[in-house]
């Protein structure tokens, strides 16, 4: 009995261990433990290339649906590598065994470039440019650290006072660098001496008031201005001139200037007070010129010269002349009468040669001139009318004309220093202004004018030059 008893007792215990037994397996069935992984840091991360990689880490504990989370720590290997000098992606592997079972975790590293190249700029010492160049580039390089020389895929822009260069890398970072011109390629500038809108007064001939270009850095360009449209300065009207400056690339700036032509004014005729002789000597310069100059500045007398362009070789003397203080006029530049009374225009052109001397020896023009032959010529009654059409248009165009009052003789039958002397003299007597014809191409009329200033002194009589304001003593024209 006592073995049945005990025999019956094995058993049980034996159903009672099957059965814990069964039970732990039903509930480790129900718990389905397994690894958990806890990763420091991200499991997608990315790292700046050249930048050192270091292993977050990596925690597993087992874990199951019944008995939750393990307190113990599981060992974790991990294996793979991460190139921070080559761009990619890196896969790190995580690996933590659990009996027999082996459980894996991943991270992915990417390595990128996010480092720009680099473009550096040239500079040339002492370059500079204007508005009708293009800019001359000066130089420039780009680097990648990766990709290495990338100078030819740089992009440039001009602008008128910068240019931009632009290269990106094969990871498309991108590097603008811009080189601040130390000029402007910007338009230039005319300026207008006189304005835009001006007046002029009827005349032989137009002078520009002037004009200056420059470019945004001071440079002058006025050299390179253009002017179009004709101005007709002896006729009253409106006019237009066109300022213009272009450069190859076919960009141009222009300014226009109004013109209007006015009537010329002249001042009133000032009749002097005292006794008064003036000098006056046509068809020079010529070989006694100087001497007579030497007679006037000794005696301290102020002349009138109404010059001509007839001896080149003493063209000089109008710029003695001038700065002693006489007065030069026009005469003829060939006082070839046939030529110069053929027409209106001849006369013109006759007169401006004249002109273009005078102010080439004394750096001005005059308004004052004496017609050859006087105004009451007859030798111009070849071209009927031609003396009064000049001598109107002359007054209108601000010139003033001047015949004489006493004549030397010198150009006609007088051949000696008395007879001028006789002449001048017995010519102003009785007179309150006298306007006296010489020729300084006469040495014996020349020689006459030392006696003539001293007797004039001993008369009352003082010695001037002509001006615009002095009587003109005209002739009535006979043509």
């Amino acid at each position: 009995m006592r073995r049945e008893r005990q025999g019956k007792g094995g058993l049980v215990w034996l159903l009672a261990i099957y059965a814990l037994l069964l039970t732990a397996g039903l509930l480790s069935a129900l718990d389905g433990r397994y690894v958990r992984f806890y990763m420091n840091g991200r499991t997608e991360m990315e790292l700046p290339l050249g930048t050192r990689y270091v292993e977050p880490g990596c925690r597993a504990v087992s874990a199951g649906r019944v008995f939750g989370e393990g307190r113990r720590a599981i060992p974790v290997a991990v294996s793979g590598t991460v190139d921070a000098d080559v761009p990619g992606d890196y896969v790190l592997s995580y690996e933590a065994r659990r009996g027999a079972q082996r459980y894996h975790a991943s991270r992915t590293v990417h390595v990128v470039d996010r480092t720009a190249p680099i473009i550096r700029l040239e500079s040339r010492e002492g370059y500079s440019l204007t508005w009708f160049d293009e800019y001359e580039e000066e130089g420039y390089s780009a680097w990648d650290e990766l990709d290495g020389d990338l100078t030819a895929q740089v992009s440039r822009t001009v602008y008128d006072d910068r240019v931009t260069y632009k290269v990106a890398d094969a990871a498309g970072n991108q590097c603008i660098v811009t080189r601040r011109l130390p000029f402007t390629l910007g338009r230039p500038t005319i300026t207008l001496a006189g304005g835009e809108q001006t007046q002029y007064p009827r005349s032989l001939r137009y002078v520009d008031p002037g004009f200056t270009a420059t470019d945004a850095q001071g440079n002058d360009l006025s050299a390179f201005v253009r002017v179009t449209g004709e101005v007709t300065p002896t006729v009253c009207g409106s006019y237009a001139r066109v300022y213009t400056i272009e450069n190859g690339r076919g960009d141009a700036v222009s300014v226009t200037r109004q013109i209007e032509v006015v009537p010329a004014a002249l001042p009133e005729i000032a009749e002097p007070e005292e006794k008064t002789i003036y000098l006056t000597f046509d068809d020079g310069p010529g070989p006694y010129t100087g001497r007579l100059l030497d007679v006037l500045a000794d005696c301290g007398v102020q002349a009138s010269f109404f010059v001509t362009c007839n001896s080149p070789d003493d063209l000089d003397m109008v710029g003695r002349a001038a700065r002693e203080g006489h007065t030069v006029c026009v005469h003829s530049a060939s006082h070839d009468y046939g030529a110069i009374y053929a027409s209106e225009e001849a006369f013109y052109r006759d007169f401006e040669a004249c002109e273009d001397m005078i102010l080439a020896q004394t750096g001005s023009y005059t308004r004052l001139f004496r017609f050859p032959g006087g105004s009451s010529n007859t030798v111009s009654r070849f071209n009927r009318g031609v003396m009064s059409r000049l001598a109107e248009n002359m007054s209108a165009m601000g010139y003033r004309y001047f015949d004489w009052n006493v004549s030397s003789g010198d150009a006609g039958g007088t051949t000696t220093a008395e007879g001028v002397y006789q002449n001048i003299v017995s010519g102003c007597a009785g007179k309150q202004v006298c306007v006296v014809l010489q020729h300084d191409v006469k040495p014996y009329s020349v020689a006459a004018v030392r006696r003539v200033i001293d007797w004039g002194r001993e008369n009352g009589y003082c010695f001037k030059a002509l001006d615009l304001t002095s009587p003109p003593m005209q002739h009535p024209i006979a043509n």
